[in-house]
């Protein structure tokens, strides 16, 4: 059973967290090109809650959305 666990640390180590190794070496090395990695995902949330928020203006514009005040049919 003990070499079942060290099994899976050792899959951790050498598949799973490789590119989390490569970051920290290459943090060391120029951090810059390091934080690049932060600043892509940065973008592209930026750039879907763009969109997202487009999207939404286009269907409140549409009026395609019943705002029609009601309480639920249990009260």
């Amino acid at each position: 059973m003990k070499d079942f666990f060290y099994g899976i640390q050792e899959f951790f180590e050498t598949v799973l967290f490789v590119p989390f190794n490569i970051l920290r070496e290459l943090e060391l090395e120029n951090w810059w090109l390091a934080n690049a990695v932060t600043w892509i995902f940065l973008l592209i949330l930026v750039v879907s809650f763009t969109y997202w928020m487009l999207q939404l203006k286009i269907f409140n514009d549409n009026n395609e959305e019943d705002k029609s005040i009601s309480s639920h049919s249990f009260l």
